[in-house]
């Protein structure tokens, strides 16, 4: 078989086309790998600007620190608690919701559907949800984490279309002769059928619970109910204070010195969960990019 060759133009395509992914790749990537080795660099020579492509002095004293405070792992417990239990209900309630929206003989679904719609561009405020909340009994009370904001609008539209797309009715009619309610259906058929979508809503809900700080600021009083989002900002903003009320030099530039490894150091403490988690659930990430383009 004779081998297809380039023209010229497509050879320059090719070259033009490398090098553009090349530094998108670059710009990407150094960012995080920089973290990476700054915070386990010298405070010095990180200021110095003598650490660029490895780590400089290494010290692990920033982690040190990090880890010896308890509100970190209380953080941790917190956020994994709210993240598990958030999620858990946040991808029940979407996919209850979504699926009765996504049959063609649902009367009401398309006025259903406006009125959720409506929800993604106006809202009562921040002081009438704060009185909402505070009536419910909900301000201090860890459930204000998993129950407020549960459903979002975008991720319900997005399983209604891969409802529509890969549930057909004809399914539920088949089942329906065999005398199967549309509960036993969703649970039995619709679920099992439905992995790849509840794990591209799993993936939406989990990082925005593992992100989440807001809701903590506003309506928790308690630190033992933060978020480690929450606690990685108050340490931050402590630190801070802490170095602009010293009046010894000396032990101000090392406060500032301890202080730069803290902050790189809590952010790869914040991520690396995510970073982890996420190359597993990639494939379900663009899928459900993809789900959300289609019209349905």
């Amino acid at each position: 078989m004779a081998k297809i060759r380039s023209s010229k133009e497509d050879i320059i395509f090719d070259i033009i086309n490398y090098i553009i992914l090349a530094v998108a790749l670059i710009v990407t990537l150094y960012p995080l790998y920089f973290i990476v080795i700054a915070s386990i660099s010298d405070p010095v020579a990180i200021n110095n600007w003598k650490v660029w492509l490895r780590p400089v002095g290494v010290t692990f004293e920033g982690y040190r620190r990090i880890f010896k405070d308890e509100m970190i792992w209380t953080g941790y417990k917190n956020t994994i608690l709210y993240t598990l239990v958030g999620t858990a209900i946040n991808v029940m309630l979407t996919m209850m919701i979504a699926y009765p929206l996504s049959r063609k003989n649902f009367s009401g679904r398309r006025f259903l559907t406006i009125f959720l719609v409506i929800t993604m561009y106006f809202n009562g405020g921040l002081i009438p949800t704060y009185i909402v909340v505070k009536n419910l009994g909900l301000v201090n009370n860890w459930w204000v984490m998993v129950l407020l904001g549960a459903v979002s609008t975008y991720n319900v539209i997005i399983c209604r279309t891969f409802l529509q797309a890969n549930i057909p009715e004809e399914l539920y009619e088949a089942a329906a002769i065999d005398g199967c309610s549309h509960f036993n259906f969703f649970i039995k058929h619709v679920l099992p059928l439905s992995k790849a979508i509840i794990a591209v809503l799993a993936l939406y809900y989990g990082i925005a619970h593992w992100n989440e700080f807001m809701k903590g600021l506003i309506y928790l009083r308690d630190e033992k109910l933060y978020p480690l989002q929450l606690i990685l900002r108050a340490i931050l903003i402590e630190n801070q204070a802490r170095d602009q009320m010293m009046d010894d030099v000396q032990y101000t530039m090392e406060k500032q010195q301890v202080g730069e490894l803290i902050k790189y150091g809590i952010i790869i403490v914040a991520s690396l969960p995510v970073l982890i988690i996420y190359p597993f659930l990639q494939k379900y990430f663009v899928k459900g990019v993809m789900v959300g383009s289609i019209k349905g």
